[in-house]
């Protein structure tokens, strides 16, 4: 499996000849928008810069588009949409969004999308069951902060971590997020490789991405 990041929370990931992203932004969005080949898209929420399934070149059977909760399958890849709020007031000031767990290749993904809830409920935990790797915003002001990140990163466990959604020219609250983590210095990769059995058991890691655009 390989994944790579392109800004906010937008990602490719790729296994064998299979590519699904998560929340590329729209045409419409200030953010630079991905182009490139893929068989599924996730978006956590309708939102110019995440829901961008306009900007994507889809295969010949065309793009397969999860927007929104439930369970489906694609591909032999389980994914469960898990309803959460983009805000701390229940949606009130910016509406609901869409966690995404995606078990591809044996791995589980866990992307948080635009999350901004102070903690996990109860009922969120008991559909995560187990992660992976997890993608967690970061940034504050219309997501969780780096201490709420932190927080929720520590409750769910999973083996690796990847930050995003935090401004890519200010890195007070990456290296803020890093602190907490137990990770200050640590360099951003321009993609990560990872195999199911490479994942270890007993130790989190943090992961950087570089953003590709």
């Amino acid at each position: 499996m390989v994944i790579t990041f392109y800004g906010l929370n937008c990602f490719k990931i790729t296994s064998g000849s299979t590519v699904i992203a998560f929340d590329p932004p729209s045409k419409k969005s200030k953010n630079k928008s991905p182009y490139f080949q893929t068989d599924a898209v996730f978006i956590s929420h309708d939102h110019e810069d995440n829901n961008g399934r306009d900007v994507l070149h889809p295969k010949d059977d065309g793009l397969f588009v999860v927007d929104g909760p439930g369970e489906y399958e694609y591909k032999n890849i389980e994914i469960i949409g898990i309803p959460s709020f983009h805000d701390s007031s229940h949606g009130k000031k910016y509406g609901r969004n869409t966690i995404y767990r995606v078990k591809f290749e044996d791995i589980i993904l866990l992307h948080m999308g635009d999350f901004g809830e102070k903690e996990i409920s109860s009922e969120i935990k008991e559909k995560i069951n187990g992660v992976d790797i997890l993608f967690i915003p970061i940034g504050g002001d219309e997501v969780i902060d780096d201490d709420a990140a932190a927080e929720i990163a520590n409750q769910i466990e999973p083996q690796i971590i990847i930050p995003m959604h935090y401004p890519a020219k200010n890195k007070k609250v990456l290296n803020d997020f890093l602190d907490e983590m137990g990770a200050k210095g640590l360099k951003a990769e321009d993609k990560l490789t990872i195999k199911k059995k490479e994942l270890s058991e007993t130790q989190t890691k943090v992961v950087v991405l570089e953003p590709l655009i």
